[in-house]
């Protein structure tokens, strides 16, 4: 088994692109952000305390996080799946080292992050026409700048710590669906 990581800042493109990679990987989709939103759902003291943390614009602990992936890898390893795919995990390097030590543990090939790069300014246009058909609670220009800070402050210094293990590829995430597409598959299959 092995496992590739999609980031990028809110409104980057992970979830557009994955639906594609799905498709040309077979991989089994891990959204970090569907299993807090489908807690939440679910009505439990967790997902109620998820909400609050989400709509204020800040990210859920790496506690809980951590214990989704864990039951996630653990799961897909019991299925025999041939890859997974994480959109937004990890999020802050605590989390990072977290998912090296679970593929370490367990065997699992580690490819690297995929990182969508996108300017602040078409990040935020993308979010704010998303929350007009979505119904997210968090796509409003509070809470996407709020997002925006939190993503700099707690993501962003992944990079150098990926950048540090060649498991590193920044993909220009403004282009045509299409060509973003295109480079992405050909960084995952290079280093597969």
């Amino acid at each position: 088994m092995f496992v590739v990581a999609i980031s990028g800042p809110p409104g980057a493109g992970k979830g557009t692109q994955s639906k594609f990679l799905i498709e040309e990987f077979d991989f089994k989709y891990i959204s970090t952000g569907e299993a807090l939103r489908k807690e939440i759902k679910s009505g439990s003291e967790l997902g109620k305390h998820i909400q609050l943390i989400i709509d204020k614009g800040n990210l859920v602990s790496d506690e809980i996080v951590t214990d989704i992936v864990k039951s996630v890898v653990k799961e897909n390893m019991e299925n025999n799946s041939i890859g997974i795919l994480f959109d937004g995990y990890p999020r802050t390097v605590s989390q990072a080292i977290t998912l090296d030590n679970v593929m370490k543990e367990n065997g699992i090939h580690f490819v690297g992050m995929i990182w969508l790069e996108v300017n602040d300014e078409i990040l935020i246009k993308r979010i704010l026409k998303r929350g007009e058909t979505s119904g997210r609670h968090d796509d409003n220009e509070e809470s996407v700048k709020c997002r925006l800070n939190e993503y700099y402050a707690k993501t962003q210094p992944i990079a150098d710590y990926y950048k540090k293990q060649s498991k590193y590829f920044a993909i220009n995430g403004e282009g045509e669906l299409a060509d973003i597409y295109a480079s992405i598959c050909t960084t995952i299959k290079k280093h597969l």
